[in-house]
C-alpha cells in the first residue's frame, strides 16, 4: 500500500523523468556518446577512456568522482575543448566537437568557464586584472568601468573584496583558488568546468564557493561539471558520476536515489532501515526499461535480483498446480501455456525477494503490462540491506529487553 506522501514523491519523480527525456532532442548542454581517448602512439599507445556516455542538462550540477588516473580530468578537458575528440561523438552547447573546425571551437570557448586545479593566474596581474581577462576575451565587450564593477562584485562574492588589487604572490593558495573561481564565473558562462575547485579551501570558503555554483545553476541555468575528491561538497550535486579505469561506472541521480530510498522504506522488508541508509543503497540500483509484453523475470531462472517498480504496471504469472496447490512438473502437457495471472503490481510495489531469501529459482514469470521502469538490487547488495534490517531489529529488541 502506498500513502499520499509516496504518491507525491512519485509525481515529482515522474515530472523529473519527463524533463530528462527531453535531453534526447539535442537540448542537453553536454552530450558525450561513445567517447574513447588514447595517449601516445605506436607501441606506447594507451587507451585512457573507454566508451563513455554522459548527458548534462542546463542548470544541472554534476560531480565526477573516482580514483586518480580514472580518466576524470581527461574527460573534462575533452568537454572543455582543450583536447580533440579522437573517437565517438561529443556535443557541447549543440556544437559537434568531433566535427568542429578550429574557428568554431574558439568561438565555443567564449561560452565556457574553466577553473583549473593549478590556478593558472598571471603573476604580474592583480586579482581584478586576472579576473577581467575573462571579460576582455568576450565579443561585444563592456566598458572598462563596467568590467571592473563586475570583477569586483565576483571577487567579493568569493570573499576577496579586500584583495582585489593584490597580485598572486601576496595571496595564499586558497585565495588564489578563489580568484580562479571568480575568473571562471565572471563572464556568466553557459557551462562551468571545474577541476578540484575546493581542494585548497577551508570548509567555510569551500561552502561559499559551491553555494555560488548553486546560485549560477539555479538563476542562470549554468551546467556545471565538477571533478573532485572533496566529500564535503557532494550535497550540492544533482548527480554523481563515478569513473573507474577510464569508464563511467555509475551515474546516480540523487533526487532519484532519494525517492527510491523512500520507496524502499515503505517495503515491508526494510521498514526498520533508515531512509538515509536505503538511499545510499539505492544509488547502487540498476535502472531498466521494458515495453508492454516484455518479460522481466522468467520462471525457473536463478533469483539474483530484487526489483522495485518506479513506473508502469507488471503482471505476476504462476505455473499450473494441482488441487493441493503444488506446482506441476514442467513435463506436464501444456505447462508453458498454462500460467495464471495471480497479481498486478505498479509504482512502489516490489518483487523478486522470495527467490533471494530462500536461495531458490524464480517461482513465477513477471511481465510488463505497460511501458515500465524498474530498479533492481543485485543479490550481494540485497543481503547487505537485509543485514541492516536484522541489526536494526536486534537493536530494538535489545533496547526493549533492557527497559
Amino acid at each position: 500500500m502506498r500513502d499520499s506522501t509516496t504518491g507525491k514523491l512519485l509525481r515529482r519523480f515522474k515530472s523529473k523523468s519527463v524533463e530528462a527525456d527531453r535531453l534526447l532532442d539535442g537540448s542537453a548542454a553536454i552530450d558525450v556518446c561513445g567517447v574513447n581517448h588514447f595517449y601516445g602512439s605506436g607501441d606506447a599507445r594507451k587507451q585512457v577512456l573507454h566508451d563513455n556516455h554522459l548527458q548534462v542538462q542546463p542548470g544541472e550540477i554534476v560531480i565526477m568522482t573516482g580514483q586518480s588516473g580514472s580518466g576524470k580530468t581527461t574527460l573534462l578537458t575533452l568537454i572543455g575543448t582543450l583536447r580533440r575528440v579522437q573517437e565517438g561523438q561529443l556535443h557541447v552547447l549543440g556544437e559537434p566537437l568531433h566535427l568542429a573546425r578550429t574557428s568554431q571551437i574558439n568561438a565555443l570557448r567564449m561560452r565556457l568557464g574553466f577553473i583549473f586545479q593549478a590556478h593558472n593566474l598571471f603573476s604580474s596581474l592583480t586579482a581584478l586584472q586576472n579576473v577581467r581577462m575573462a571579460l576582455e576575451l568576450q565579443p561585444g565587450r563592456h566598458s572598462r568601468a563596467e568590467q571592473n564593477r563586475r570583477c569586483e562584485e565576483m571577487l567579493t562574492a568569493v570573499g576577496l573584496g579586500d584583495r582585489i588589487h593584490y597580485k598572486p604572490k601576496g595571496l595564499s593558495g586558497g585565495q588564489k583558488q578563489r580568484v580562479a573561481v571568480a575568473r571562471g564565473l565572471v563572464h556568466q558562462p553557459k557551462i562551468l568546468l571545474a577541476d578540484e575547485p575546493t581542494a585548497a579551501l577551508d570548509e567555510k570558503s569551500g561552502r561559499d564557493v559551491v553555494n555560488l555554483f548553486q546560485r549560477e545553476a539555479r538563476e542562470r541555468g549554468t551546467a556545471i561539471v565538477i571533478v573532485t575528491h572533496d566529500n564535503r561538497i557532494l550535497d550540492v550535486a544533482d548527480r554523481i558520476v563515478k569513473m573507474d579505469f577510464g569508464k563511467i561506472a555509475r551515474d546516480t541521480n540523487l533526487g532519484e536515489a532519494a525517492l527510491l530510498g523512500e520507496m524502499l522504506h515503505r517495503c515491508d522488508l526494510f521498514t526498520n532501515v533508515s531512509v538515509s541508509t536505503l538511499t545510499s543503497f539505492a544509488r547502487k540500483m540498476k535502472r531498466e526499461e521494458y515495453l508492454p509484453g516484455q518479460r522481466i523475470v522468467t520462471y525457473g531462472d536463478v533469483g539474483d535480483r530484487f526489483y522495485i517498480i518506479r513506473e508502469g504496471e507488471v503482471v505476476v504469472r504462476r505455473p499450473p498446480s494441482n488441487d493441493d496447490g503444488e506446482t506441476l512438473p514442467e513435463s506436464t502437457k501444456g505447462f508453458a501455456n498454462s500460467f495464471t495471472d495471480v497479481a498486478r503490481l505498479s509504482e512502489g510495489d516490489f518483487f523478486g525477494e522470495t527467490a533471494l531469501l530462500n536461495n531458490a529459482p524464480r517461482n513465477a514469470h513477471v511481465d510488463a503490462v505497460t511501458e515500465s521502469v524498474t530498479y533492481s538490487l543485485d543479490a550481494e547488495t540485497f543481503k547487505e540491506v537485509m543485514s541492516e534490517q536484522k541489526s536494526m531489529t536486534e537493536e530494538v529488541r535489545s533496547a526493549l529487553f533492557s527497559e
